[in-house]
């Protein structure tokens, strides 16, 4: 019991650090596009839309290059230990962020130049979430495997714990930034920091990895079990539903902050509301909003798991995708309207936000059943959650920079709406193949608790 005790307090130390972690990247996220939306007015070049997409772009892609094999290394050197790296490569990210328009950098490395800067800064961060992010859900699929309640308990408040810091990130890091400017990248690296003091004194090593990492089995990767996973039909049923769903997510965590920030002394699309030139503090206060009712969807479907399967609630959460849509398009051309059509129109979009929470959380509780097969190498196989995000934050970024340059506001839409007819289709076989375990099969001994 003492041991379950000890487990039960690394996985809640497990989930704070999740939470800091992610919100050190919501941080970066949205003051970065409120920095590159007004970059000549701190001494930098004029940045595009595409530009901008491409530099989110090459976050996810350092995180969907990087997962595996970090992955890899956890397995091989231990969870708790590869976790601890992240928020190093992260710190030092930021850092090298507030110094970006600094006299003596801008001197050595005078135009666009700079925006190469940027890039490696997003690469090295992108490689703070894959190495801490695999390491961490191997760690928690490990830590629930005799426990499927503790599992869907675990997963579902990662998932809270993530989109809490990255929400809370996006709600404070314009309003932050317009305060103080480049120097709020210097405070984020104080959170980084926090991120690794938690994972370096508040997480235990799981005794089972322990065995595992001292027996024959984890001494070597076997491709053969790897590669099997990835050719099952089930990661191919999967890939692309959570690929699209957090495409859609990236078009909306990027280029919306960008898009409803920027200025322009001729406005190229007068028609629309959200389509520039909205205050940083709006930005902020509509994304606490957001963030609320995200969250509350969250714990609602979360405690629905074991009444819906979870491709039921994926199915759900797409439908109230399309619904978000619809009042996002509604208050985008609300010019003229009543403000009581208007306030109508904000329902119909936190309805559908509330409803779309679900979706994420349930496609996580199949990922981690199909490693039960192979719990040598949970790391490797758990760092396929960030190759879906990674490939959908990448897809959504790119199109939805595409979209804000050709249609404005109504891009983004438009791009949504794409993606989430992509994310229909495999989902009903999907359902077909989808494992269902038998709750009440569990041995009441392993109960493991969380805080």
């Amino acid at each position: 019991m003492v041991t379950n005790v000890r487990i039960g307090r690394s996985l809640t130390a497990v989930l704070a650090g999740t939470f800091t972690l992610r919100l050190s990247t919501g941080l970066t996220g949205t003051m970065l596009a409120t920095y590159l939306a007004r970059f000549a007015e701190h001494g930098g070049p004029h940045v595009s839309h595409l530009e901008a997409g491409a530099l989110t772009a090459l976050y996810f892609a350092s995180e969907l290059i990087l997962s595996p094999p970090f992955g890899v290394l956890s397995d091989r050197l231990g969870s708790h230990r590869v976790m601890q790296w992240g928020p190093v490569f992260g710190a030092v990210a930021v850092l090298m962020t507030a110094v970006s328009t600094h006299s003596i950098l801008l001197a050595l490395l005078p135009g666009a130049a700079i925006l190469v800067w940027l890039g490696a800064t997003r690469f090295l961060e992108g490689a703070a979430a894959g190495a801490s992010i695999p390491s961490i859900l191997g760690y928690i699929a490990s830590a629930s495997s005799s426990d499927e309640a503790l599992r869907g308990r675990v997963v579902s408040r990662f998932e809270a714990a993530t989109l809490a810091g990255l929400g809370l990130g996006i709600v404070v890091g314009p309003a932050l930034f317009g305060a103080i400017g480049p120097i709020a990248f210097v405070l984020n690296a104080l959170v980084y920091a926090g991120s690794f003091a938690i994972y370096r004194w508040g997480v235990a090593e799981l005794p089972e990895e322990a065995r595992i990492r001292g027996s024959e089995a984890r001494q070597r990767f076997d491709p053969r079990a790897y590669f099997a996973l990835l050719r099952s039909s089930a990661v191919w049923l999967l890939a692309p539903t959570w690929i699209a769903l957090n495409a859609v997510i990236g078009s909306w965590t990027s280029q919306s902050v960008f898009t409803l920030t920027q200025r322009a002394d001729v406005p190229r699309f007068p028609d629309q509301v959200l389509a520039g030139g909205v205050e940083p503090i709006a930005i902020s206060i509509g994304a606490g909003v957001g963030l609320l009712v995200f969250l509350g969807g969250l714990v609602f479907w979360g405690n629905l798991f074991k009444r819906y399967r979870r491709t039921t609630i994926i199915g759900f959460g797409i439908a109230g995708g399309f619904l978000m849509l619809v009042g996002v398009a509604g208050v985008n051309h609300s010019q003229g309207l009543a403000w009581p059509f208007i306030g109508l129109l904000v329902l119909i979009l936190l309805a559908g936000l509330f409803v779309l929470a679900g979706a994420t959380p349930a496609a996580l509780g199949l990922l981690a059943d199909m490693t039960e097969a192979h719990p040598e190498d949970r790391g490797a196989m758990m760092g396929l959650y960030s190759v879906f995000l990674g490939l959908g934050q990448i897809l959504g970024s790119l199109m939805a920079g595409f979209g804000a340059d050709q249609l404005g506001f109504d891009g983004l839409i438009l791009v949504s709406v794409l993606l989430l007819a992509i994310a229909v289709v495999p989902l009903g076989q999907l359902r077909a193949s989808e494992h269902i375990v038998d709750a009440h099969g569990q041995s009441g001994r392993d109960k493991v608790s969380i805080t």
